[in-house]
């Protein structure tokens, strides 16, 4: 099978075989060629020592990214291509990187070190697809398999187990029983990985074609990274509105969504506080009151542990908090929304509420209809403009201060006021209509003050 290299991998090839070395594409770019999915980036592994590579391509700029593992980054037209050595792994004590490195003339020696089998295949146009290890028939069987034993893939680096749960997710791949009961034994070792590491395959993940079927088959090895959510297995909701446990209730929520890597965190987040907030009644009937606050807890723990941007934090947090908050299908409901989330906020809560419903009891879908009239009317509101913010109100604290009103903490009240008037649609938002309105209300306060 033909793979169409890009002009300036074939330039790195063509110089380094000129040069009298093997030269191949390698990894995740010649698996997704093969996928007929277009590759992120390019690496080669070539039989050319580090020192060979560099005056070999020395009219390229070169970086040294990784000259100890044997790896430089040459920029050739543009595109950054990570050029390796073939190299032996040695140790691994940290469970995260090799001791040391041997390099070697060995081809196979080089992909029996990867990490899967179809990451362990090569490609250059001479020889064709090099796949020593099966790589080429595990796309096919849309099956991941370690290289070799897995017990020892994932001892040399721990960050394999959640890189095999990411790829299942974006490739929609199953793991093979051998390499599936391995990270589950060995899923331990995460302790090795860092946060921000363990945050971006868990992002990766959420944002993949078939997170659910991971995170079903693998709920130790979440909580291993993410302890907060293992009271949610097997807890049953006993309540009508559910078919579920809270657990697979989640899991179906984030199906059912977008892959926005926010609302998927926040779904996958939404219902954590649900074990420590049950209660039945009298009838038996299963009641999470309060669970909305709790959940915000853990969520704010597990997302502060992972090191998550304060951006993507706070908007996670808030459709957490919001997420069974009532939303009237009024303009006015809608503008006191948008003055709190913004549009991107509002829109991604109702996408919230939207998977959360589907993943109920089918009976009570019915509220698909009313979130879909929410967003029609929340398309409405926008198109007229309707105000909702401070930078839309028509007035601002320069007019105030031009009416006679003195700037200061209360000119800022005053402003909120007015805002509050037109969102609620006591007040219409007319810079002359405001104006009359800021006055009287400064009169009102002044007079109070007296």
């Amino acid at each position: 099978m033909a793979i169409a290299l890009p002009p300036e991998v074939r330039q790195a090839l063509r110089m380094l075989h000129d040069g009298g070395y093997q030269a191949y594409a390698v990894g995740g770019c010649v698996r997704d060629s093969l996928l007929g999915r277009v590759p992120a980036d390019w690496d080669v592994t070539t039989s050319a020592a580090p020192e060979q590579v560099r005056r070999l391509l020395s009219a390229y700029p070169v970086i040294e990214t990784g000259l100890k593992h044997g790896t430089l980054t040459v920029r050739i037209g543009g595109r950054p291509l990570e050029i390796t050595t073939y190299r032996v792994d040695m140790g691994g004590r940290d469970h995260r990187h090799p001791d040391a490195v041997r390099f070697t003339p060995c081809l196979t020696e080089d992909l029996a070190r990867r990490d899967f089998t179809v990451n362990a295949m090569a490609y250059n146009e001479e020889e064709g697809l090099i796949d020593r290890f099966g790589g080429q028939e595990d796309l096919e069987r849309r099956l991941l398999r370690c290289v070799g034993e897995p017990d020892r893939r994932f001892e040399e680096d721990a960050l394999r187990i959640l890189r095999a749960l990411r790829f299942a997710s974006v490739l929609d791949f199953a793991i093979d029983e051998a390499s599936a009961g391995s990270l589950v034994r060995k899923r331990g070792l995460l302790v090795h990985v860092s946060a921000e590491r363990v945050r971006e395959e868990l992002l990766r993940l959420l944002r993949g074609t078939a997170p659910a079927a991971v995170l079903r088959r693998f709920p130790s090895v979440i909580g291993t990274v993410l302890p907060e959510l293992t009271a949610m297995v097997g807890f049953d909701q006993n309540n009508p509105h559910h078919l579920y446990d809270v657990y697979e209730h989640t899991i179906r929520s984030v199906e059912a969504a977008p892959p926005d890597p926010v609302v998927r965190t926040a779904l996958l987040f939404h219902d954590s506080g649900k074990p420590a907030s049950y209660t039945e009644d009298e009838q038996g009937v299963g009641h999470f009151r309060g669970h909305a606050a709790v959940s915000l807890q853990l969520a704010e723990q597990a997302l502060a542990r992972l090191k998550f941007d304060k951006a993507s934090s706070v908007r996670i947090l808030a459709l957490i908090r919001y997420h069974d908050a009532a939303v009237s299908p009024t303009p006015a409901s809608l503008r006191r929304w948008l003055n709190r989330l913004g549009e991107e906020g509002l829109r991604q809560l109702l996408l919230v509420k939207a998977a959360d419903n589907l993943a109920q009891h089918p009976a009570y879908h019915g509220r698909q209809a009313e979130i879909r009239r929410l967003e029609t009317l929340l398309d409405e509101v926008l198109a007229q403009r309707q105000c909702f913010s401070l930078t839309d109100l028509a007035v601002n604290g320069r007019d105030l201060q031009a009416a006679g009103i003195p700037a200061g903490p209360g000119m800022g009240m005053l402003l909120h006021t007015l805002l509050e008037d037109v969102i609620e649609g006591r007040c219409e938002n007319d810079r002359q209509v405001l104006l009359s309105r800021a006055a009287l209300l400064f009169d009102t306060q002044r007079e109070g003050n007296a």
